[in-house]
């Protein structure tokens, strides 16, 4: 079965079976190895905005241009 043959099946199915559908293709692939980027109880760093002064002051004034150009 292709890709092509399934989408279609899998849109004439109900919200909640849809959902269903979702979780079991996602477990199937968290099983699978090699393909999910984040291994499991790995830690990561993450980077934040924490100490970074300049990174607040461009947010901010990212957010005044958004805010004039959609009024």
């Amino acid at each position: 079965m292709t890709l092509a043959e399934v989408i279609p099946a899998a849109r004439r199915l109900s919200a909640i079976e849809k959902l269903k559908l979702i979780r079991v293709l996602v477990e199937d692939l968290d099983i699978a190895e090699d393909i999910a980027p984040i291994e499991a109880f790995k830690t990561y760093d993450l980077p934040t905005p924490y100490d970074m002064f300049g990174a607040g002051a461009i947010l901010m004034e990212t957010l005044k241009q958004s805010d004039t150009t959609h009024q």
